[in-house]
């Protein structure tokens, strides 16, 4: 039996899914039980837990207009626990419906195990995000009025 995958290889995996617009098939890189935060996504923080959350999710980003292209990719091992890697890179992005572009920078802190993730915090830029599919207003009058939280469906960007 090989050995699993190791969190670098995982994680190119992960990068270089999104860049083919695999989403339908990128649930299968988390364990069962594996949590996904955003702590920076607009108008509050999102927690995902499970695989199966992790799969409606991607399968709602599927739907948006979005294209990503991951580049300028540094990966980093933990040096306490080598099951954690932090990823660097850039997204060059369309937004096929209106033909803009735009880049954005992240930042993931992953624990990979058994070659599948169980934990990853993404640092995201949000705004840009959601400036770029429209959301901008609707993310601003969340952020300054109570509103209910979004669904995960709601917050696949």
């Amino acid at each position: 039996m090989p050995a699993p995958a190791s969190p670098r290889e995982v994680l190119a995996r992960l990068l270089h899914g999104i860049s083919d617009q695999r989403w339908l098939d990128l649930h299968e890189l988390y364990a069962e039980n594996a949590v996904v935060e955003y702590p920076f996504a607009l108008p509050a923080p999102t927690r995902l837990q499970g695989r199966d959350a992790i799969q409606r999710y991607f399968a709602a980003v599927a739907r948006t207009p979005l294209r990503l292209r991951a580049h300028h990719v540094v990966m980093h091992q933990s040096s306490g626990d080598p099951a954690v890697i932090i990823a660097e890179y850039d997204y060059d992005g369309l937004v096929t419906t209106t033909g803009r572009s735009f880049q954005v920078s992240n930042i993931q802190v992953s624990t990979i195990r058994d070659g599948l993730i169980s934990a990853s915090r993404d640092y995201h830029n949000h705004l840009v995000l959601a400036e770029m599919t429209g959301r901008l207003p609707a993310v601003l009058a969340a952020l300054t009025t109570e509103q209910p939280p979004l669904t995960n469906d709601d917050q696949a960007s």
